[in-house]
């Protein structure tokens, strides 16, 4: 315990660093923020290393078990560092509201319980995205590629980290050499991205924030009516391709942009089943719109259902009308959608979809077995046998997944909250999507949750982070034993 409390010392000093965006954007448009940025940074150097100096004589190579407790202590206290400028900027914001509001960014969920964000310093509102852009690719994986450096290893760090269930795979032999090529690309896609936004009429402001925002699948954005304030096709469009970038495998856009092909994506099961969920979505619910006569022409319904199912699939939770208003099917199909759509290795949230493909893989595979009992048939993906581990890996994953949002959603009903609001805003906050249904829907945000209810929330979006296996198996006696 001590010697993960030395690393999360010294990972709360590094923490410091991030603080130097905001502090750039409050000098450059003189904001009045500076001071507030600098205090909050130099109070995560002091603290930082007054824990590391305090336990260094525990300093050890970390166990695997190790890492699970420190990725899980490390979002829940680096979440505590980042609101404290929000808390010295906005009179009147209580502790919890800002909690959950940097809990959502560095989750990549983009709910919020702000208002009147067109209004906000810059420097508020940039702090906001980059707590977004850090939380994407995941402030571990950063730092994994600097502690080596302290002596400390990195690998368990890794795989407590890495979304998703195949987590044994290296893009390059050494696992700081991983997490730089995996920032690599994450950096390299989001230049472009800022650019191509520019070029469609964002400002440069606006454009850094949400290509931030869109690079996490996050939602978080510098107006209160998010992406419909621009009212733009080009922008949309361009938003859409981001998004659609950023569901997918990291390690294959590193692999692509190494070898300048796009065959990594071809070869992909996974990028391949997202695409064509996504492509099909979109034109179903286009029908609906047109059958519902909801918009004017079939190429406006188009226009609106590409974006907004997207956007909602994909976890970004960016919204340019009002779904809710929509046939009922759209939704809550586009909530579904939210738990499947992102590929392992993504920025994004819920089931992913290489365990959709091996329930479904595994489901065939049963139902054969029932006709050919003594027949040997293994379950592939992408043409590679699925131990039985990793199967039974995600049976477990899953039963854990709907029991958590089960629990929950009970929760929130005790509370007072309906049915479906309850449901639609736990399963929002645990696939780190945002928007639920009703008063946290597309319309509205989580100002108006009770502190208890906003807690129970903030629980949902860290367990659907860090993929509920990592924080649940602090509390089994089997971790605590030696």
């Amino acid at each position: 315990m001590l010697a993960v409390a030395h690393v999360l010392g010294l990972m709360m000093a590094f923490f410091a660093s991030t603080f130097l965006m905001p502090l750039a954007c409050s000098v450059i448009l003189r904001d009045g923020m500076f001071i507030d940025f600098a205090a909050s940074a130099a109070i995560n150097v002091v603290v930082g290393l007054a824990i590391a100096g305090a336990t260094r004589s525990y300093r050890r190579e970390l166990k695997p078990r190790d890492g699970f407790l420190l990725v899980t202590l490390s979002w829940v206290l680096m979440s505590a560092s980042a609101a404290v400028p929000l808390l010295i900027a906005l009179p009147g914001l209580s502790f919890t509201d800002a909690y959950f509001e940097t809990m959502s960014g560095l989750t990549t969920t983009g709910s919020t319980v702000l208002t009147g964000l067109d209004d906000l310093p810059p420097s508020i509102n940039l702090w906001r995205h980059a707590l977004h852009w850090f939380g994407g690719i995941g402030i571990i994986v950063l730092a994994v590629a600097i502690l080596p450096l302290l002596g400390v290893g990195g690998m368990q760090l890794y795989r407590a980290e890495t979304p998703g269930p195949v987590k044994d795979e290296k893009l390059t032999p050494r696992i700081t050499e991983t997490a730089k090529a995996l920032w690599l690309s994450y950096s390299v896609i989001t230049a472009i991205g800022i650019v191509a936004l520019k070029l469609c009429g964002m400002s440069w402001f606006d454009a850094v924030c949400h290509t931030f925002s869109v690079m996490a699948l996050g939602g978080f954005s510098t107006h209160d009516s998010s992406v419909a304030w621009f009212d733009s096709p080009a922008i949309e469009a361009v938003l859409i391709v981001l998004m659609i970038a950023a569901s997918l495998s990291f390690a294959r856009h590193f692999m692509a942009l190494r070898r300048l092909t796009l065959q990594p994506y071809l070869q992909d099961s996974e990028a391949k089943a997202v695409v064509v969920l996504l492509g099909l979505s979109v034109a179903f619910v286009t029908v609906l719109l047109v059958a519902a006569g909801t918009y004017p022409s079939a190429a406006t319904a188009l226009r609106h259902s590409a974006f907004n199912v997207v956007s909602i699939a994909t976890t970004t939770g960016f919204v340019s009308q009002n779904y809710e208003t929509w046939p009922a099917f759209a939704p809550v199909w586009m909530l579904f959608l939210s738990g499947v759509v992102c590929a392992t290795g993504s920025t994004g949230g819920g089931v992913k979809m290489f365990r959709t493909l091996l329930l479904m893989r595994q489901a065939s595979r049963e139902m054969k077995l029932l006709v050919h009992p003594s027949a040997v048939i293994p379950v592939r993906i992408g043409g590679q046998v699925v131990p039985d581990r990793v199967a039974q890996s995600v049976l477990a994953f899953i039963f854990l997944y709907f029991q958590t949002i089960t629990i929950l959603t009970f929760a929130l009903l005790l509370t007072g909250v309906e049915f479906l609001p309850a449901l639609s805003t736990i399963v929002a906050s645990v696939n780190n999507m945002g928007p639920g249904i009703g008063a946290t829907g597309p319309a509205g945000n989580y100002q108006g949750l009770t502190d208890l209810q906003t807690w129970i929330c903030t629980v949902a979006m860290l367990l659907g982070r860090l993929e509920i296996f990592s924080v649940l198996v602090l509390f089994t006696p089997a971790f605590w034993r030696k």
